[in-house]
């Protein structure tokens, strides 16, 4: 699949000496919701500042559809939207003409068609004559989508999109997000809510001190480095794991009606039946048993950590 950005070698050491990223490499696919992922300070929001050409690079190159993001400058430009973390400032205008205003910026001809096809979208058609200062927090990020799609850009980058977004309007976008992949817009998330980037990102890239240290397709990332619970619901209470079973590694709950074991989803054999069959032996029963498989969420932690 032909990437829509290329990114080589990328470098930003700013003037203090801090190293914000080290020799990023990576390639992002038309069409893809792609999940950035990292703790705070690990380089997301500067790789996206260097990619939108807010922040001026060390070293390296951008390509974004086949334009470098320095030498063609307007082409790459004109290709991407952003929406950042904070919120806007443009606190007496309306959201209509804040579209029409970041259109225009990008010397697109006027479209009304298109910024009511956009407000539409996104719920604030019946919005938009209000002054921004009387829109509810999560009505202003919505704006914030908005604007950075007026000019009909093929890659979208959201930093943060649901940051203090309550649940229900977080389902929302969410939905709109899902329908501009279908559109054929690339989305580039960067998100705290690990839960974002499990239902919505195609693949997942986790950046840490500045350094990609990861990327890969989430469902094959989950598959692959996930781990699978056993958890069995003893007929009676144990006051601690018999002797023999240390090849196991159970563990025991607190109130000791529960054993949980833990195996690998890549072994080749899992070692339940024959913990079962141990069990049998050692005389004790069990009323059920369910699996669980790790989240992204603890996928994500246990990589963090691992390079700490």
């Amino acid at each position: 699949m032909q990437p829509v950005i290329s990114i080589n070698e990328l470098t930003k050491t700013y003037a203090g000496g801090f190293q914000a990223l080290k020799a990023v490499d990576l390639e992002i696919n038309k069409g893809e919701i792609f999940g950035l992922l990292g703790p705070n300070g690990a380089g997301k929001t500067t790789l996206i500042n260097i990619v939108c050409g807010i922040v001026t690079k060390t070293s390296g190159s951008v390509i974004i559809d086949g334009y470098d993001n320095e030498k063609d400058y307007r082409a790459t430009r004109s290709r991407i939207g952003l929406v950042p973390q904070e919120l806007p400032t443009e606190t007496f205008e309306t959201p209509y003409n804040v579209c029409r205003f970041s259109r225009g910026l990008f010397g697109k001809p006027p479209n009304p068609d298109h910024i009511e096809k956009v407000l539409k979208s996104l719920s604030l058609w019946d919005k938009k004559d209000e002054k921004m200062l009387m829109l509810s927090g999560g009505m202003k990020r919505r704006v914030l989508i908005a604007k950075a799609l007026a000019h009909e850009p093929e890659v979208l980058f959201l930093d943060e999109p649901t940051a203090g977004v309550d649940v229900e309007l977080r389902q929302d976008l969410w939905n709109v997000v899902r329908a501009l992949r279908e559109s054929g817009v690339t989305v580039i998330l960067t998100t705290h809510y690990i839960e974002e980037a499990e239902q919505l990102a195609d693949r997942v890239g986790v950046i840490n001190r500045g350094e990609v240290i990861l990327v890969e397709e989430k469902n094959k990332l989950m598959r692959e480095l996930g781990k699978k619970e056993l958890v069995l619901n003893l007929a009676e209470r144990l006051d601690a794991i018999p002797p023999g079973f240390d090849g196991y590694r159970l563990e025991l709950s607190e109130d000791g009606s529960e054993l949980k074991y833990h195996y690998d989803t890549k072994g080749e054999h899992t070692g339940i039946t024959a913990l079962l069959g141990a069990l049998h032996d050692a005389g004790i029963r069990f009323n059920d048993l369910n699996t669980s498989q790790s989240s992204l969420e603890e996928i994500f932690v246990e990589l963090v950590n691992r390079e700490a």
